[in-house]
């Protein structure tokens, strides 16, 4: 594997702030190392956009713990993406915002985004540097605009040294603030789980028999829309399941207007998904046990239901007791420890 160059960075990182962020040593114009896994496809961002720098990064970070870019100050891009649940909202059906507020879908996973081509459940953004833009001007989320958080940033003289730090010049703007996000995420890589080592061949790569069959199903039986080692294709389909009465959410047809993308939901990925409960776009299941019943039994039919899902008379995935067992032990194999608790995306104060 091509490893990022992070041990160095961390490091440096974990030394770099006082207690109250003014003296910074990350290197302005120094690039961060973005090297794909060995095991990975080629990215689908451009990376050369916006190549992250040791202090654009930094920047990028403060950022996405800060609640300063919700209208009431409470609500940081991290409130909804944790990074011991793979930088999800886990045990919360729905993302959560200001005031209180419950959002209709659940918040999707932020880990290895420069590989994938469109973001949220219905691809509302193809940008890694945009996609900030949907949560901070949901009114149910964060409810703020990027003027606003300009300005508010202007006002903290740390904010302003890291702006010049980054992009060379002391003016907070909104597509800075993009930037350093896109910075950020571009390097939330997570590639290095015990899956990982047993296709790079590497030490501690070893599955057992149960875990080899799992991944053999699921290579069978899954692997048509959870594909590459991204594990998503990053396409948009309608897996079958029952709207919920209470929302209708048309997933994709609520982007482009068309009836025949209605119920129809990104492909997520699955890496770290034993950590990422509840599943599908509205948190309706609460294990992947209850995930798996579903696509043996539950499938529902639709003028939109993906052809994938249709077996002769019957719908779904047939999945005996056994095979569910097996699969559900090979992905539990997709838990990146290293992604989860690297301290380089931890909150530094």
């Amino acid at each position: 594997m091509k490893k990022i160059s992070f041990v160095a960075f961390a490091a440096l990182l974990l030394v770099s702030c006082s207690d109250n962020d003014t003296n910074y040593t990350a290197t302005p114009d120094t690039k961060m190392d973005f090297n794909v896994p060995a095991n990975f496809p080629a990215p689908e961002q451009d990376i050369t956009l916006n190549p992250p720098t040791e202090a654009g990064f930094e920047l990028g970070r403060k950022l996405f713990y800060d609640a300063r870019l919700s209208a009431d100050n409470t609500i940081s891009c991290a409130f909804c993406h944790e990074q011991s649940s793979a930088f999800t909202h886990h045990g919360h059906t729905f993302s959560h915002g200001i005031y209180n507020q419950e959002g209709t879908r659940n918040a999707p996973a932020v880990q290895n985004m420069a590989f994938q081509s469109e973001y949220f459940y219905d691809g509302a953004s193809n940008s890694i540097e945009m996609l900030s833009i949907v949560p901070i001007h949901n009114p149910v989320e964060m409810d703020e605009t990027l003027e606003s958080i300009a300005e508010k940033l202007k006002q903290d003289a740390d904010y302003v040294q890291q702006f010049d730090r980054a992009f060379d010049g002391t003016e907070i703007t909104s597509g800075k603030i993009l930037k350093a996000l896109g910075q950020f995420m571009t390097m939330m890589i997570s590639a290095n789980s015990r899956y990982d080592k047993y296709i790079r061949n590497e030490t501690g790569g070893t599955l057992t028999a149960q875990e080899t069959q799992g991944l053999s199903l699921f290579q069978q039986k899954c692997a048509s829309c959870h594909n590459t080692d991204i594990f998503t294709d990053n396409t948009f389909r309608n897996n079958g399941l029952p709207p919920n009465p209470n929302l209708n959410d048309l997933g994709r047809e609520v982007v482009t207007g068309f009836a025949t993308d209605r119920y129809k939901f990104k492909v997520p990925s699955l890496r770290n998904v034993a950590l990422t409960a509840p599943y599908m776009h509205d948190g309706r299941f609460g294990s992947l046990e209850s995930v798996l019943n579903f696509y043996a039994t539950g499938v529902s039919d639709s003028e939109t239901l993906d052809p994938l899902l249709h077996n002769g008379d019957t719908l779904g995935i047939p999945l005996t007791q056994e095979e569910k067992e097996a699969i559900i032990a090979f992905l539990k194999t997709l838990t990146d420890e290293e992604f989860i608790t690297n301290p380089l995306f931890y909150h530094q104060t």
